[in-house]
């Protein structure tokens, strides 16, 4: 994800950015190249209708870059819900759609940059949620030894206890917060 951050290019093919040469060609329908100004323009509504087509594409495995404001995090829950339901993954809507909620949320409240990337991404027997962002803090539960609960961290806590696994990577410009689920897929075989 090199030159991802404070830059606010966009990382879609779809979704370019002003000044990004022939990519920028605009976003489902808009016309023209969308830019961060016009992303916090942009309603709810309007941003998942953007979006829903490039997430829903399992074999394109692209991100969308949403504003780090706090109305991203319903965006992003309505999209994993209607990405999941496409994909026939019932069974994780719920839980899908809370863990994703919190990592945006985290991402919103601590990260401090302009912009957050949310990617879905599945292979056989997992499915896999990440928020990328521009900080370079990563996300830690700390547990008190004298009482073995959970001090801060509350959204991690859900994360840890709901997810299958989930980690945080350092990019070369920020950080990806992930969780991973099991799916039931009948293409699994053991």
């Amino acid at each position: 994800m090199a030159g991802w951050g404070e830059a606010e290019r966009a990382s879609l093919s779809l979704v370019g950015t002003r000044g990004d040469g022939p990519s920028g060609a605009g976003a489902a329908g808009l016309g023209t190249a969308v830019v961060l100004a016009d992303l916090e323009r942009m309603t709810a509504d309007e941003m998942e209708h953007v979006f829903l087509g490039v997430l829903g594409d399992p074999d394109a495995a692209e991100e969308v870059r949403l504003p780090s404001r706090p109305e991203s995090a319903g965006v992003a829950r309505r999209l994993v819900l209607s990405v999941l339901a496409a994909w026939n993954l019932h069974h994780l809507l719920e839980v899908g759609e809370l863990l994703t909620g919190e990592l945006v949320a985290n991402a919103v409240r601590h990260a401090g940059g302009r912009m957050i990337g949310l990617k879905l991404v599945r292979r056989p027997g997992w499915l896999r949620i990440e928020v990328r962002d521009s900080s370079r803090a990563l996300p830690c539960l700390i547990v008190a030894p004298e009482t073995g609960r959970y001090q801060s961290g509350h959204g991690l806590r859900v994360v840890d206890e709901l997810s299958d696994r989930w980690g945080a990577d350092l990019l070369p410009r920020g950080k990806g917060v992930w969780f991973e689920m099991r799916t039931r897929d009948r293409t699994t075989a053991l």
